[in-house]
């Protein structure tokens, strides 16, 4: 018999599926391109170094995860950011990787 997931232990999986969705330099910069307005896949595929197929693949893993939403218009897809706030997760990221010290992020 399988236990029974607490509360606790579906929002701690939650967290690890939008983490690991997030965890593609590709998938990232898609994020990051998403930030100011929705794009198309095919936009999309222009600045990354994928063909239109891996890049729909990346999309639909982060559409998956809640953090982009998409739209048909014609045969072109659009998506857009749905999570913002997670930019600013990646900011903390940074900072602390060019302060190049552990819990060196937001000012502490």
């Amino acid at each position: 018999m399988k236990p029974v997931m607490t509360q606790a232990q579906q929002r701690l999986n939650s967290r690890a599926a939008v983490l690991k969705a997030l965890a593609h330099p590709t998938r990232l910069w898609l994020v990051e391109q998403l930030e100011q307005q929705e794009r198309c896949v095919c936009e999309l595929t222009d600045g990354v170094d994928a063909d239109i197929s891996t890049v729909s693949k990346h999309l639909s893993l982060l559409r998956q995860a809640g953090i982009v939403a998409s739209r048909r218009e014609g045969k072109q897809i659009y998506y857009r950011l749905e999570t913002p706030c997670l930019l600013s997760m990646l900011t903390c990221i940074e900072t602390a990787l060019e302060a190049q010290t552990p819990g060196s992020c937001c000012g502490r």
